[in-house]
């Protein structure tokens, strides 16, 4: 296996906002707590330490045993980390995922291995604390179009149900035979067996889909320790209790966001577009039916697409009765993760960052420590066929973050016999000119602008033919562009990054267990780099 590591501001599938936070613009730091350095992740446990109370650890101790009881065959790693959750020495380190059919895309992946070698990092650096990866499992989403889908070698398998309710509390009615038609597909290897077994100790021997995620989480990475917390639990939301009173008293999260949202455009980039905004009441409330958003109105509370409407008096006397029924919303979940965890890291793709840079202000006013957030591993895995393929095109894979059409100009110009550039006839064109424009200052000064707009047409006459060249180049070496934009669109596909359509059974079906491995003895957490990797036969 070989590796190449590029700055992620160079494969241009990132925005300036996430590539300035990752290089540390001067900016931005106001916007969020510490940097992902390794002497903050000490400060960052010191203040955790006095900010997260006992009482809380011992409920999250609780839990999550009684959640476990579910895996029967957990691994030692997983029961050292779930016990070491009770000693005040042990803090985690967070990510969170929807519970994508069979993971979804690979960036699923990317997500857990970053936090599993965090964990791994910071127990070598700090051996006087415990360090337990943890994944959130998003079991009161709503969202079933985004997780009912996944990707294998280039087939869509979509599971078709009504949606109603939270996604953790499904029923996997309907999965089998999306599984059969999934099934069909793979090979009969040993690796292909593999990927059966594990769906048939998941999918297909649980009753609901948080079970069912658990169990493939744990298939895939209990050996490495991780342990997976279902957060829809009234003992848990009881200790979220006050912030959801705060935020129906006096809609905190909206006023805080609102004024970060104007201060990045203020202090960093008016042209700053948020990526989450804020509502007046950023919660839910969990129904049989659903989940419905809790609108404020000048009477009191309605909850959406339903007739029921509540004074603030019975909200907040649900809250004390009910606090399980209640659901944060996507920039609310972070103070509820920050409030039952010891965590000092949350990791997320490039997306989750952006809002979560929206959050620091809100932190202060609940007077939660704002965590270190790191941007998780990101990479383009490449099997030895179509690695061979990109080096006989004689092209780096640094040129493939070109767009498509782009590449395909360079390649032809790279074997084309003719020499195709015609930028020294615009740079003569440029110098002649200049010529005509000094003579014009030495007689009538009012043709300056007709001079300028010859140049202009001329240029722009070049720039036409130089396109036409191409195009009847492109004709001539058509084989080249066709094997080209196979090579693109195999490791771009649709024009996206790999990670975020391909499922990881695609590599695991080539590769078996050790693709798993494989990835987690690569991946840096703390490089800040975007990765290519070459795997070999």
């Amino acid at each position: 296996m070989k590796g190449y590591r590029f700055s992620y501001r160079d494969t241009s599938f990132f925005s300036d906002f996430i590539c300035d936070y990752i290089e540390g613009e001067n900016n931005l730091k106001e916007f969020y707590g510490r940097n992902p350095t390794l002497k903050s992740f000490l400060d960052q446990i010191k203040d955790k330490s006095i900010e997260y109370p006992e009482n809380s650890r011992k409920i999250l101790f609780k839990i999550l045993k009684q959640q476990y009881k579910r895996i029967n065959n957990l691994s030692k790693d997983v029961k050292n980390n779930i016990e070491a959750i009770a000693s005040p020495k042990t803090f985690v380190i967070t990510t969170a995922h929807q519970l994508n059919i069979l993971t979804g895309p690979m960036y699923f992946i990317y997500k857990i291995i970053s936090a599993i070698n965090l964990c791994k990092v910071l127990a070598k650096t700090y051996p006087q604390y415990n360090f337990v990866p943890i994944y959130w499992m998003a079991t009161e989403d709503h969202d079933f179009d985004e997780i009912s889908n996944f990707n294998f070698k280039g087939i869509n398998f979509k599971w078709e149900r009504e949606n109603a309710g939270s996604v953790g509390d499904f029923s996997l009615v309907g999965l089998k035979e999306v599984f059969d038609l999934y099934f069909n597909n793979l090979g009969q290897s040993p690796n292909s067996k593999k990927i059966k077994e594990l769906v048939e100790k998941s999918y297909l021997s649980s009753n609901n889909l948080s079970n069912a995620t658990r169990a493939i989480v744990n298939e895939i990475f209990g050996d490495y320790g991780l342990v997976v917390l279902d957060p829809n639990e009234k003992k848990l939301k009881e200790l979220f209790i006050p912030y959801l009173k705060n935020e129906i008293n006096l809609c905190t999260c909206k006023i805080s966001v609102d004024k970060t949202n104007d201060l990045i455009k203020k202090k960093y980039n008016h042209k700053y577009d948020a990526q989450v905004n804020p509502r007046d009441i950023n919660l839910f409330f969990l129904l049989e039916q659903g989940r419905k958003r809790i609108i404020k109105n000048k009477d009191g509370f309605i909850l959406d697409k339903t007739d029921l409407k509540y004074s603030k008096n019975e909200i907040l006397n649900n809250i004390k009765k009910y606090p399980e029924k209640f659901s944060p919303n996507v920039l609310m979940r972070p103070l509820y993760q920050e409030v039952i965890l010891p965590n000092i890291c949350y990791i997320g793709g490039s997306t989750e960052l952006s809002y979560w840079l929206e959050l620091k202000l809100y932190f202060d006013s609940q007077k939660i420590i704002f965590p270190i957030i790191l941007n998780r591993n990101s990479a383009l895995l490449l099997n030895s066929k179509t690695a061979k393929k990109i080096n006989k095109l004689n092209l780096g894979y640094n040129d493939f973050f070109l767009n498509k059409d782009s590449l395909i100009d360079k390649k032809i110009r790279q074997i084309s016999d003719l020499d195709l550039d015609l930028s020294f006839l615009k740079e003569s064109l440029e110098n002649q000119f200049k010529y005509l424009q000094g003579l014009v200052l030495k007689t009538d000064k009012s043709f300056k602008g007709a001079v300028e707009a010859q140049l202009v047409k001329q240029k722009k006459g070049i720039d036409y033919l130089e396109k036409r060249l191409i195009k009847a180049q492109k004709k001539k070496l058509s084989d080249h562009v066709e094997r080209l934009k196979l090579v693109y669109e195999d490791i771009f596909p649709n024009g996206e990054l790999q990670e975020r359509v391909v499922n990881f059974t695609f590599f695991y079906e080539l590769y078996g267990e050790k693709f798993i491995q494989n990835l987690i003895d690569y991946f840096d957490p703390l490089s800040n780099e975007f990765d290519v990797i070459e795997f070999e036969e």
